[in-house]
Parts: C-alpha cells; sequence; structure tokens
C-alpha cells in the first residue's frame, strides 16, 4: 500500500469525537489501537493535524508498513496465523495481535479485505509468513 501518514495518536477516550473531527478534516481514516490509542491513517502525505494538547501525536509513517490482504479466502489464511476470531470482526474493526511471532495491527476494510500494519523491520518476515500461510488457497 502507499506508505502516505500513519500517526500514532494517544489520548482520553471522551476526547475521541475531537479526535475524529479534526481527521475528518485532514483526510485521515482512525482506527483503534489499544487503549486511548489510536492510528490516523492516509495513503497521502500529511502536513498537519490539528488536536487539542490533550492528545499526544508521534509520526509512524516511516517505521510502519502497511499491507492490503483481500480475496475470497483472506480470513481462511489469516486463521492460520492468527488467533483472533475473525467470524464477529466487523467492516472498520481493529486490533493488534500476533500474526506467528510478529505483532500485527489488523484492520478489516471490507468482508474480504484486511489492511496490516507492521514494524518496517518485520515487513519482510510477515510478507514471507502470509505467502506460506496462503499457498494451499492459491489454486482455488
Amino acid at each position: 500500500m502507499p506508505e502516505g501518514t500513519l500517526l500514532e495518536v494517544r489520548g482520553p477516550q471522551a476526547e475521541l469525537p475531537a479526535l475524529e473531527a479534526a481527521a475528518d478534516a485532514a483526510g485521515l481514516v482512525i482506527r483503534t489501537n489499544g487503549p486511548d490509542q489510536w492510528f490516523a491513517i492516509s495513503g497521502q502525505p500529511m502536513l498537519r493535524l490539528d488536536l487539542p494538547d490533550i492528545f499526544s501525536v508521534t509520526d509512524q509513517s516511516h517505521g510502519r508498513v502497511r499491507i492490503a490482504m483481500e480475496g475470497a479466502a483472506v480470513d481462511d489464511v489469516l486463521a492460520k496465523g492468527m488467533a483472533v476470531d475473525l467470524f464477529d470482526f466487523k467492516i472498520g474493526a481493529a486490533t493488534t495481535a500476533l500474526i506467528g511471532h510478529i505483532t500485527t495491527h489488523i484492520a478489516r476494510l471490507d468482508r474480504d479485505r484486511f489492511e496490516l500494519t507492521v514494524l518496517r523491520s518485520f515487513a519482510e518476515s510477515l510478507w514471507h509468513d502470509l505467502e506460506t500461510m496462503s499457498a494451499e488457497f492459491l489454486d482455488r
């Protein structure tokens, strides 16, 4: 996927509407990354995110890689390497989990489409694991 912008934002859950409004104005999508933590993501470079001082923002754009994964068997492929039950994982849901031994942020973008975000230094290993996990489904 394009590198674009990936910001890690921390702040109080009660202020999430302010974050969502600022992100929307800047053309960013907000994804949960843990308690009081979110990723603000865009496929485009971004110069400014106006937030109240209650938030802290760390630019992770060059430290992480986003991988799109899609297809009819995507749930089956991911189930081979992670312990998240994707049956109840709704469109727009996001979580951080292990795929094999690699910590990965997983977001469901559509029924058969996911975005995986990983630290740049683990991207090649994750890619290799995904190739291995998907091999049996490539002839479908």
